[in-house]
Parts: structure tokens; C-alpha cells; sequence
């Protein structure tokens, strides 16, 4: 979208029919927002317009009399600009690659495999064959970047190792049609999401998911190691989960392995990883979609400034030094350390051994969805592009606050025009909000940004009137919409925050 040359290679011709990827944050609707396509999207859901996304969850099985159905992403809403939405990928998909057809300088590569990668200090070249058979290329490019998926060939030739929590456990995966399911669930507050808890499963989860309002689902349950399609009851165990007879027409069956993988660097050279290439792990959260959305948008806006020439080093090894940490606490402070503290509070009590202390941990259980959703507030403190605070970290623990802060992303607050602060940003420019600012200091900025080639837009507006609530009448926010400075006043050196938000320092 930024007009630079670029090729997309991609095996798979046709669409995926399993349900993965369904929880699309409010942080990545955004994405879609400043791509022009989030009304699109939601127009591709399966579910009615406005039908809730959390979840309930239920102790032993759907049967209990011990569930709860906790808020969710709703509890940050107002930190966004856009509302969160499910939908599974293949839709997503669909909306990406139809927007992607109208973008005149995308080669497209469907049906066509990357073989190999290699490089040197001037470009990379990409040796391609079409998965039929019917030819090979070598495509050249100043980058590329492999969006290749957990059994990466471009990690792999590169040389970038991969660590993290293996769980030693075989998942069941069904895909399935069943109205009766949805009968049934129909005396709980309407959720997309149905996880049942079992204190011997250790925190693992029995899920079930909503494909859309009817009779469409999804299920993922742990089973032992050596299980077949042929060998194990998979329907004896969902009606177990259940605890009732079920009716059910099955799509797929299939097994995954419950692991938690992060790769120990993002790039080597000209060629970088992201999404499930550079990290992986466990459906538990929807983190997997969304986080690689948001590497592909970290990264995209640093390669066009890096090729247009207003960008340095500095930003292009920033990704890394940004991304890495938040998947890294992503996947052991809010995955595996979730798994493992769910399993530790289940298996204090049962309700057979003292009823009034089980529904006093039941309690207790039903807050951790909320603390997950206000404490998951990933931000750059610790960046190299990014003049943050003294000691700070690049980290995925924050906390939603409508004061501006460096490093975080920016919370959109009206405007006295109309509209909010997100209706003004750019992901094509730097924005400064100046609100009541002194206006020789943002025309130093101005000046600045301009002596270097820094595409940058200024929006002006009064301090009063709900902006206050930023703290700060400067506000310059990058164009993946996190803040890289604010102040009251502009810096004593414009040129030299311009050179560090760069990476040109």
C-alpha cells in the first residue's frame, strides 16, 4: 500500500477450510481500519452483527452447575478504535487477497513453493518452484521476509534456532456440525467461546468455539500421545465433555502438539521472519493471528522507510528488539504460565471435599480472564526508535491508560472538529498532535522532519475539551500509531529526535 515493488509467494492456491485464527483484537482491527478494509471484514463474519465474542467457562462439563461467563476484550474497549471481531482466517483471507488484486505493484506467486533463500550485502534472491511442476524463477529483492509458518524453510536456512515450553501433549482438533450443541447452549449467556476445566488436566482446556450461530464448531481437547483417528473415541470424548448424547456431522479430525516455540532472533541480514515462522504456540487467547499481524505492521512501515531512504539501520533492527520480547512474555506469562496457574488453583479443592471452599476458588478462577485482558497492553518503552522513559523495556505487561505515553500505543480521544486523534494518524507519516503547542516549536519539528526526508504531518488543535487527558499538548506518533515522544514543549534538538525515531542516530 505504500507503493514499493514487492512479491508474494504462497503455496496454497485455494482457501483453508479449518477455523483457525477467529479472534481478531481491537489493536488489529485497527490494522484493517488504516487499510481501508475493516468494514469489509466485518461484513465477512459468519456470526449476527453484534454478537458477543468472550467466553463461559464451565467446571468438569457443559452440565455443571459451577460456570461463569467473565468480561472480555470489551473491558478495554474504549482504549481503541475499533471493536474487536471473530470471524475464521479464511474469511480474513478473503478480504486480504481481494484487496490485495487492486494493488497494481504486488506480484502475486500462488501455486508457486520458495526453495531456497540466499543474500549478501546487496539483496536477496529467492529461488521459486511452481507446485506443479510447470517451471522455476529466482526472484531478486532488496528483502524478504519469511511468513513461512512454524516449520519455517527460511528460519531454517538462515540460521535462527528456536526455544520456548514444549508441554509434551498431543491436542485433538474437530471441526464439526451440530445443532444440538447450539440447543444447548442456549441457556448460557450467547459467547463464542465454551472452555470446560477438568482439575486432572493440569490447565489444559476442553474448547469449544463457535464457527457461526447455528451449528458450525470447532473443538480442541488434550488426548494421549499415541492417538489415531482410527484408535480413539473422539466422539465418546466430546460427549463426555458435554455430558450429554450428541448428534454430529464431522469435517476434519486431526492432532497438533501443545507447544510454546519463539525464535531467538527476528533477522539475519536482509531477510527477516514473522508470525508463526518467528513464534508459535497454543490457541489459548487468540495471541497467534494477532501478533503476526502486528509483526507484519511493525515491519512494513520500517522496510519502506529503510527503501525510501528517510529510514536507517537502526529501525530495521528495532523489529526484532520490539517484537521479540512481547511474543517472548506473550507466550510463558500469559499462555504457559496461564496453563500451569489454572491447573494449580483447580486442584486445591473439589466440591465433594468442601462445597463452601470450592465456590470461594470458583470465584477466584472466574477474575483471571479480566486481569489477562487489562494487564496485556504490549508497548515499547525500551526501543531504539523510541524515546522512552530512563530503564525502560521493551514488554508486553502495560496497563490501559488514556495518558500518552512513549512507547505505547496511542488511545484515540475526540476532537473538537469531531472525529478522534486515530481519524487524523497516518500509516504512511509521523503525525504530531499539537494541542494549544507553541507553535515556534512545532515549526522547528516541522523543519526537522523535513530536513531529513521524514514524511510528517502536523494536527492542531486546543488542549481543552478532552485532550488534557493526554498530559501532554506534543504528541508525535509513528505510523503503526504508537507514541515516539510527547513533551509540552519541543525538544531542545528536533534534529536529533527526528535522527533517533529513524534509526538514523
Amino acid at each position: 500500500m505504500r507503493g514499493i515493488s514487492c512479491a508474494l509467494v504462497e503455496t496454497r492456491v485455494g482457501l483453508s477450510t479449518i477455523p483457525k485464527g477467529k479472534n481478531l483484537t481491537q489493536r488489529t482491527m485497527e490494522h484493517f481500519q488504516f487499510w481501508g478494509l475493516a468494514d469489509e471484514l466485518r461484513a465477512a463474519r459468519f456470526a449476527p452483527k453484534g454478537y458477543p465474542i468472550g467466553e463461559v467457562t464451565f467446571y468438569r462439563s457443559v452440565s455443571t452447575d459451577y460456570w461463569h461467563a467473565p468480561p472480555g476484550r470489551e473491558m478495554v474497549r474504549a482504549f481503541y478504535s475499533q471493536a474487536n471481531e471473530r470471524l475464521p482466517q479464511y474469511q480474513t483471507e478473503k478480504v486480504l487477497r481481494a484487496r490485495m488484486d487492486q494493488l497494481p505493484n504486488v506480484a502475486q506467486y500462488f501455486g508457486w513453493t520458495a526453495k531456497s533463500v540466499e543474500q549478501d550485502d546487496n539483496g536477496v534472491r529467492i529461488a521459486i518452484e511452481k507446485a506443479d511442476g510447470g517451471g522455476s524463477e529466482v526472484l531478486e529483492a532488496d528483502y524478504a521476509v519469511g511468513c513461512d509458518g512454524p516449520r519455517s524453510m527460511v528460519r531454517d536456512q538462515i540460521g535462527i534456532e528456536r526455544s520456548g515450553t514444549d508441554f509434551d501433549q498431543v491436542m485433538v482438533l474437530l471441526v464439526f456440525r451440530s445443532r444440538d450443541l447450539h440447543a444447548a447452549m442456549e441457556k448460557f449467556p450467547p459467547r463464542s467461546t465454551y472452555r470446560v476445566m477438568k482439575p486432572e488436566l493440569q490447565g489444559y482446556w476442553q474448547f469449544f468455539g463457535r464457527i457461526d450461530v447455528g451449528e458450525g464448531w470447532f473443538f480442541h481437547a488434550p488426548v494421549p500421545a499415541d492417538s489415531t483417528r482410527e484408535n480413539f473415541d473422539f466422539h465418546g470424548l466430546l460427549e463426555s465433555v458435554c455430558g450429554f448424547p450428541l448428534k454430529c456431522e464431522y469435517d476434519h479430525v486431526g492432532f497438533w502438539d501443545l507447544r510454546v516455540s519463539v525464535a531467538k532472533r527476528y533477522r539475519v541480514g536482509r531477510v527477516f521472519i514473522a508470525g508463526d515462522a518467528a513464534h508459535s504456540h497454543p490457541p489459548y487467547g487468540g495471541f497467534g493471528l494477532n501478533n503476526g499481524l502486528e509483526d507484519a505492521t511493525n515491519l512494513g512501515w520500517k522496510l519502506a522507510a529503510k527503501i525510501q531512504g528517510w529510514g536507517g539501520d537502526t529501525l530495521l533492527r528495532s523489529y526484532g528488539e520490539e517484537r521479540r520480547p512481547i511474543f517472548e512474555e506473550t507466550a510463558e506469562d500469559f499462555i504457559a504460565a496461564r496453563i500451569k496457574r489454572e491447573g494449580a488453583i483447580l486442584n486445591r479443592v473439589t466440591p465433594e471435599q468442601d462445597k463452601a471452599a470450592f465456590e470461594k476458588m470458583w470465584t477466584e478462577f472466574g477474575t483471571d480472564v479480566g486481569w489477562r485482558v487489562k494487564n496485556y497492553e504490549p508497548n515499547y518503552e525500551g526501543s531504539p526508535v523510541v524515546a522512552g522513559p530512563p530503564g525502560g523495556v521493551c514488554t508486553a505487561h502495560g496497563d490501559h491508560v488514556i495518558m500518552a505515553q512513549a512507547g505505547h500505543h496511542l488511545t484515540p480521544l475526540p476532537l473538537s472538529k469531531g472525529g478522534n486523534t486515530f481519524d487524523e494518524l497516518s500509516m504512511m507519516d509521523f503525525t504530531l498532535f499539537a494541542f494549544d503547542a507553541d507553535e515556534k516549536g512545532v515549526a522547528a519539528m516541522e523543519q526537522a522532519a523535513k530536513s531529513l526526508g521524514v514524511p510528517f504531518r502536523v494536527v492542531r488543535d486546543t488542549y481543552a475539551g478532552g485532550r488534557e487527558g493526554y498530559e501532554a499538548r506534543m504528541i508525535l506518533v509513528r505510523p503503526d500509531q504508537y507514541v515516539v515522544w510527547l513533551g509540552d514543549t519541543a525538544p531542545d534538538d528536533p534534529g536529533a529526535l527526528m535522527r533517533k525515531i529513524t534509526g538514523r542516530e
